[in-house]
């Protein structure tokens, strides 16, 4: 128990922080040059959501599994695409709008 909450906070904090990234660029996405810390949070949260449903692992809630990976995707999609550019508008709140979505998943009961 004490493992899993480890990784559930270290899943949160990461999580918090890319959205913290996200938001800081607010006003100039369209200018300003991204860095690796963006790269760096979605490994660590790749590993921690997969460790997280190892330690979880007969009791996989599927409804929140499959929809937060599809968002996990765009995200990568969107990320890869953009690699080495500014986003562009559309891709930009994109990226805000799949981020407060698995966000609001993870926290909905069902």
């Amino acid at each position: 128990m004490l493992l899993f909450n480890i990784v559930l906070l270290t899943h949160f904090i990461c999580f918090s922080l890319y959205l913290c990234t996200l938001l800081a660029q607010w006003r100039d996405y369209d200018t300003r040059v991204r860095g690796p810390l963006g790269l760096i949070l979605g490994v660590i949260l790749l590993l921690t959501g997969i460790g997280l449903v190892i330690l979880k692992a007969p009791q996989i809630n599927l409804y929140k599994v499959i929809p937060k990976t599809g968002l996990f995707v765009l995200v990568t999609v969107i990320n890869i695409y953009f690699g080495g550019r500014t986003y562009s508008r559309t891709a930009y709140y994109t990226l805000i709008a799949a981020t407060l979505l698995a966000a609001c998943i993870a926290v909905v009961r069902v």
